[in-house]
């Protein structure tokens, strides 16, 4: 499955993530990992101790690359509004969820502090960076001058891992795509 460039290590890790995204923590088993990943046994435990620290591996590097993406549309150029409309518009795998967000659906991740640590800072980092964003554009007059950033932040957060949650029950991409657009009519600069 991968190239010859690429090294066990990494073909276990980017497996294991992939893994995790299509079965969750329990579903993702050593096997599962070694077969997706073309790496024996002795090379899974050569590089891990064992399952949980490889799958910390691979919600590390869900985490890192889900805030480096956002943080590079959230720095981009445009308004407030602009950045965000970009960062919850962007393409997304809608029906397969979040890659971190659907971990918080798995009790195994939930229970275990350091397999929880990287959702929950991922998260927190998220909430953070929209609500420093969000009092960015209120006190440059973009936003309402009322609005809570934090507050805000937290809905437009919620709203995003909902939106995950209402397609995949309903089947459909669409769902996702209004609840977006129902966060960012909220955003709307008010009328003056």
């Amino acid at each position: 499955m991968y190239g010859l460039g690429v090294d066990k290590r990494e073909q276990l890790i980017e497996s294991t993530r992939e893994l995790l995204w299509e079965r969750g923590y329990v579903g993702t088993s050593p096997k599962a990992i070694q077969e997706r990943s073309g790496a024996g046994q002795g090379s899974m435990y050569h590089h891990f101790q064992g399952k949980s620290e490889l799958a910390l591996a691979a919600i590390g590097r869900n985490a890192d690359d889900l805030r480096a993406r956002a943080e590079a549309e959230f720095s981009g150029p445009g308004s407030v509004v602009e950045r965000i409309t970009v960062y919850l518009r962007r393409e997304r795998d809608v029906l397969k969820g979040c890659p971190v967000g659907k971990l918080t659906q798995d009790p195994d991740v939930m229970a275990d502090p350091d397999l929880r640590r990287p959702v929950e800072k991922t998260f927190g980092w998220l909430t953070g960076r929209l609500a420093e964003l969000l009092d960015e554009g209120r006190t440059a007059g973009e936003l309402d001058a009322a609005l809570d950033p934090l507050a805000t932040a937290t809905a437009l957060v919620a709203v995003l891992q909902g939106g995950y949650v209402l397609a995949r029950a309903a089947g459909s991409p669409d769902v996702f795509a209004k609840a977006v657009d129902g966060a960012l009519g909220l955003l709307a600069t008010k009328e003056k």
